[in-house]
């Protein structure tokens, strides 16, 4: 009595498997190249007007509520410039090198909340623009590290203006319209003419 033998697999379908494990691979190794330039050209815009809005360094209620309220809105502005240039790139904005980009962003900015919220208590409000800087740009560097060069050199850019600001808090407000305003225009720029959008 011959014993039947199973159903071979289709080629096509044993070849789609192994295209989507290659394809998930990729992704998973591959870099998050969905950092916004055209975002961060827009962020940097709204950082200037925010600088002219919140007017001089005073360091007051005012001045915290509108750099509160800009940081809202550069983040909106940059998690949709990532999900459009994403979907533009048909990737998945928290595919593998998404997450990890995500991941290595989120603590440097949790941190610069909770120390946001420590300095303003405690009436050091002088020191907001160094911390911000210096931590966006831990973020950046950190996040950075699963993008393409220029992110990162853009996060050092920051944490440098930062350090200065912290050093010398008489520039902070200075530092913050160059850091914010300034040098998400000049990046933003850069990653949106060589890596697109």
């Amino acid at each position: 009595m011959a014993i039947p033998r199973p159903q071979p697999l289709e080629l096509h379908a044993h070849a789609m498997d192994n295209l989507q494990y290659i394809r998930e691979t990729i992704e998973r190794a591959g870099s998050f190249t969905a950092v916004p330039g055209l975002g961060g050209v827009l962020m940097g815009s709204t950082a200037l007007v925010a600088t002219w809005v919140a007017g001089p360094a005073a360091h007051g209620a005012r001045w915290v509520a509108v750099w509160m309220a800009e940081a809202v809105v550069a983040a909106a502005i940059g998690i949709a410039g990532a999900a459009w240039k994403s979907h533009h790139a048909r990737m998945a904005l928290l595919s593998g090198p998404g997450r990890k980009f995500a991941a290595a962003f989120s603590p440097a900015m949790v941190a610069g909340v909770l120390l946001s919220v420590v300095l303003v208590r405690h009436g050091l409000t002088e020191l907001l623009p160094g911390l911000w800087l210096l931590l966006y740009g831990t973020a950046i560097v950190s996040g950075g590290a699963t993008s393409v060069r220029i992110v990162p050199l853009m996060g050092l850019c920051f944490m440098a203006a930062g350090a200065v600001a912290l050093v010398s808090p008489a520039m902070g407000c200075a530092l913050l319209a160059a850091g914010f305003g300034g040098l998400h225009v000049v990046f933003g720029t850069a990653i949106a003419v060589k890596y697109g959008g």
